[in-house]
């Protein structure tokens, strides 16, 4: 996927940290509600750029880890105060446990239950005894849509204008695809990439099987997106 990888310059452009000040915001509230402490220890699988963690940061001990060293070295540009790992979050084991473990987006590249289950897995295991986790989809089958997205960004001496198209080659199937479009202008020159990406996508009713199937208490609660509207997400709790 090249936007994890060659396209990793032009990131802040797609994705900029200032879009996630609100959902960073509803994770810490919902990490405290299950009774994390202040100051307790976050770990992230599949950080990224480490735009959520720019604002947990000030409340939680933060370790991120992501499959991508290239997206991870953004995320140290703007996080150096954090533990920064390369790791899949299938099979990540850093054999200690933290107070609470956030599950972004990048859970969306599970493409089959036993990736899904081996990305809880490796969550519960990282969890302590009466601590929580965020399982955080971008969507579930129920939700899941054909929709079009414009992105648009600016920087000195370059620009970037994409489109995002999400849609469901076979809907009998646990996967969607994602077509993203950029045009890039460097200087005076203007670029077209194409770039595909295969996302998993599942029944409320399968994640929260799989969840309380791994040893979590599972519930949905609602996430904020903006202009009111909102989603659902997974907040999870281990039994002390």
């Amino acid at each position: 996927m090249l936007l994890y990888g060659d396209l990793v310059p032009w990131y802040e452009l797609v994705d900029p940290v200032e879009d996630h000040a609100d959902e960073a915001d509803c994770y810490r509230a919902a990490f405290e509600r299950a009774g994390a402490p202040r100051t307790g220890t976050l770990l992230e699988l599949g950080a990224g750029a480490g735009n959520n963690a720019f604002y947990l940061k000030r409340f939680f001990r933060s370790t991120l880890s992501d499959v991508s060293p290239r997206m991870l070295e953004l995320s140290r540009a703007q996080n150096p105060d954090c533990e920064h790992l390369v790791g899949d979050m299938r099979s990540l084991r850093l054999g200690r446990s933290f107070d609470v473990v956030l599950v972004h987006d990048a859970v969306m590249y599970m493409t089959s239950e036993p990736d899904l289950e081996a990305s809880m897995r490796t969550a519960f295991l990282h969890t302590r005894p009466g601590g929580a986790a965020i399982f955080a989809p971008d969507c579930v089958a129920e939700t899941l849509r054909e929709t079009t997205e414009v992105i648009a960004g600016d920087a000195p001496a370059r620009s970037l204008r994409g489109l995002m198209w999400s849609w469901d080659p076979d809907p009998t199937d646990t996967s969607f695809a994602v077509e993203f479009v950029f045009l890039l202008r460097d200087g005076g020159q203007v670029t077209t990439v194409h770039d595909r990406h295969v996302e998993g996508v599942f029944s409320r009713t399968t994640w929260l099987e799989l969840l309380n199937g791994a040893g979590y208490s599972a519930e949905i609660i609602e996430r904020p997106l903006g202009d009111g509207k909102v989603d659902e997400i997974f907040l999870c709790r281990r039994p002390a």
